[in-house]
Formats: C-alpha cells, structure tokens, sequence
C-alpha cells in the first residue's frame, strides 16, 4: 500500500506523511526507540528493543509489498518525528475485516497535529485496505489519545484493568476502542 500526503501543522510548517520503506529503517528504529523512552503509555520499553537496522529494514521492505498494511512515516525538516500503522489481524475468513492501529511521536512534536493527521491517514488507508473495522488499544490514563480516537469516531468495546503492568506506575488499564469504517 502507498501513502503520500503533505500536510500544515498547526506551527505553519509543512509536514509529509508518507510509507515507510527500507532506506529510513535506522531513522525508524531510532525513532521508535526514543518515543518509548518518552511515555509511559506505549507498549514497551526502549531496552526491550532488539531489531536491528537490518531487521528493521525487512520489516519495511515487507509492509511496502503487503496492499492490507502499511508503516507510516511523520517527516519534518527531513526527520522521522513520528510513525503510525495498520496491521491485519488474521489472515483467516472470520477475522481478514478487522486491523489493529498503532502509532507513536516525538514528544517534542506533540500538539502540532501530527497525530491526527496519522490517525486519519491509518483510517484512510485501512478503508483502502478493504477493513470493516480499525482496533486500538491505549491506556485510560492517557486523555489525550482517548480524546483523539474519539473525535475521530472511535467508540469503546471493553477495558482490560491489567492490560499492561508498568515499571514505573504498576498496573495501567487499557481501553479498547475500534471503529467501523462502513
């Protein structure tokens, strides 16, 4: 699946939307590495990171063939400030209608629109992809976010009050939310 888009942040500056592909695998990792360090609110850790740049850069090459998925890229001033990304849930008949969505930005980017225009990205590209339904999961204590899926049609099904077990706050309830894209 290919995605390109410019858009204006709320700074003025113009902001491209675009795949990831192969050659931005050590731009990704790092990245993805610094905005797990940043929150308490993703999934992991910065230390519990073990791709390299070379397994990285197959797992770009891999969503770029894939027409049902795709890794997003935020790329300001030529920096990699934030990802985004549908993955397919099965690839069996009863759940082939369902994605997952996840997305992650540099905190020092946080409240420029960046996320939105992700997220509106993910959605758009997930109807594209053929989905029935877009899947998250965030922790309740992260208002923004929730504030953010839900302006964006996002409803909740269901919390897990142990979905993730913190280092640094002990047991974080994830909110799960989904949204139907016909």
């Amino acid at each position: 699946m290919e995605y390109r888009k410019t858009i204006r942040l709320k700074d003025g500056r113009e902001c491209l939307l675009r795949n990831g592909t192969p050659a931005d695998a050590e731009a990704v990792l790092e990245n993805y590495i610094l905005t797990h360090a940043q929150t308490d609110y993703l999934a992991s850790y910065p230390d519990e990171v073990t791709l390299t740049v070379e397994q990285e850069r197959s797992y770009l090459q891999k969503k770029a063939e894939n027409p049902g998925e795709i890794h997003l890229l935020a790329e300001l001033d030529g920096k990699v400030v934030g990802t985004a990304g549908i993955d397919g849930l099965a690839s069996y008949a009863k759940a082939r209608h369902r994605a997952s969505f996840g997305i992650s930005i540099d905190r020092a980017f946080w409240g420029l629109g960046i996320g939105r225009a992700l997220t509106r990205a993910c959605i758009e590209c997930a109807r594209s992809a053929g989905y029935v339904q877009l899947e998250l999961e965030t922790v309740a204590g992260n208002k923004t976010a929730l504030s953010l899926y839900e302006s964006e049609g996002f409803t909740e099904y269901g919390r897990n009050p142990r979905g993730f077990r913190s280092r640094f706050s002990g047991w974080q309830e994830l909110v799960l939310m989904r949204l139907e894209l016909e």
